[in-house]
């Protein structure tokens, strides 16, 4: 039976997002003088930004450099003008920023390296698919392209009459076989300047973003919403407070998969909502890549303290050419998922967040992140081959 499934994205612009990226800018910054850093940095903007949490590094990080840090941001994403929602140049930035809790790093410190204890209890999923090549969902991923878009077109002056601030929404339509046939329904808003005709936004956007990210998918029954309300002028922090950790969906799966609740932004990897996270995601990418199923979903889960985890669990919702029991047993032998052996596997201490606090973590190849790349997928073969119960791999096309 087919189906409709929506996904959406948020610019860099929007105020969640702005958050994000501040957050894990000074992660950046933290781990680029302290590979060990430990932080836990949660950002809160309106009219002023408001930067807390907790950080324990041997990195120079005082009040004036965090300060710097979020102008920084500010101004790369755009917004240089009180009318755009904030000025980088004139908003007020508060600092407070105190230590890591000692009973939380007694628990993750290890005498052994690899029996570096969790951050904290939690479950993590990660989600692969067959729908685009970086097996991710379609709709998430067209909905990340469109935002990004938006950035690009303002940014370059294509078109300069918009701001930062913006969202899209992608509804696809999957077909009986459960593989997206085309694109049902298109939806952007986009912040801009003032007196701007609305038939202009709507003629340029389409043109400009719409028609060259989605025309592909679209047909004559596509449905196009563009600034459904008419105009979109009052935005960014001012139209709408934002805070870290607030877009988790639009950071993972669009919602195809499962999500434990845990945010990445501004959390070490030492913290497994992010570490494990990346490595269910990891390991859902090499079953699927590794033709072992079209859907997998995979859960780990951990307790504060202990390195190992206390379940796995496989989904691949039918899809499968073994049991999920079996690949359960596979991942076991292949994957190490003690946390400083996700670190060290997937180069988790390597200053590379901010950068991904916008357009989602996951596969984000082209930003060279370890956990989109699939060196284990001959060792999951061979490893279920060895149980004696694999069956003809060409049936999806490995």
């Amino acid at each position: 039976m087919s189906y409709l499934f929506t996904s959406e994205s948020v610019t860099e612009g929007h105020p969640d997002k702005v958050c994000d990226q501040i957050s894990d800018a000074v992660l950046d910054a933290a781990l680029r003088g302290d590979p060990q850093s430990r932080v836990a940095c949660e950002c809160f903007v309106n009219e002023g930004i408001t930067v807390g949490g907790e950080m324990t590094s041997k990195a120079r990080l005082g009040p004036r450099r965090i300060e710097a840090i979020v102008r920084e941001v500010l101004r790369d994403i755009g917004y240089t003008d009180r009318s755009f929602g904030i000025d980088a140049n004139s908003c007020t930035v508060g600092i407070e920023m105190g230590q890591q809790s000692p009973d939380i790093a007694m628990g993750v410190n290890g005498t052994v390296t690899h029996e570096q204890g969790a951050g904290d209890q939690g479950m993590m999923f990660g989600y692969a698919c067959d729908d685009t090549p970086e097996c991710m969902p379609l709709p998430i991923q067209l909905a990340h392209r469109l935002t990004r878009r938006l950035a690009d077109v303002r940014k370059s002056g294509l078109i300069p009459f918009l701001r930062p601030d913006g969202k899209s929404q992608v509804t696809v339509q999957y077909g009986d076989n459960g593989r997206p046939e085309r694109v049902d329904t298109v939806v952007v808003s986009t912040q801009h300047q003032e007196n701007i005709p609305h038939a202009r936004i709507c003629e340029e956007v389409r043109r400009h973003v719409i028609d060259t990210i989605c025309g592909q998918y679209m047909d004559d029954a596509t449905k196009v919403h563009i600034n459904p309300t008419g105009q979109f002028v009052l935005g960014g922090p001012a139209a709408d407070c934002g805070l870290t950790g607030r877009k988790i969906i639009v950071d993972t799966y669009g919602g195809a998969g499962r999500h434990g609740g845990g945010a990445f932004s501004g959390k070490d990897p030492s913290k497994v909502d992010r570490s494990g996270a990346y490595a269910a995601r990891w390991i859902a990418k090499h079953m699927v890549k590794g033709g072992l199923a079209r859907r997998c979903e995979v859960q780990v889960a951990y307790a504060i303290g202990i390195a190992r985890p206390v379940s796995i669990h496989v989904d691949t919702f039918g899809s499968a050419m073994v049991s999920d029991r079996m690949l359960e047993e596979a991942i076991i032998e292949v994957f190490d998922l003690r946390p400083a052996a996700i670190i060290s596997a997937l180069d988790l201490r390597r200053p590379q967040y901010q950068q991904l606090a916008s357009y989602g973590h996951m596969g984000r190849e082209d930003l060279g992140v370890k956990w989109e790349e699939t060196p284990h997928i001959a060792a999951l073969q061979q490893t279920i081959q060895k149980k004696g119960s694999l069956l003809n791999l060409t049936r999806v096309g490995v």
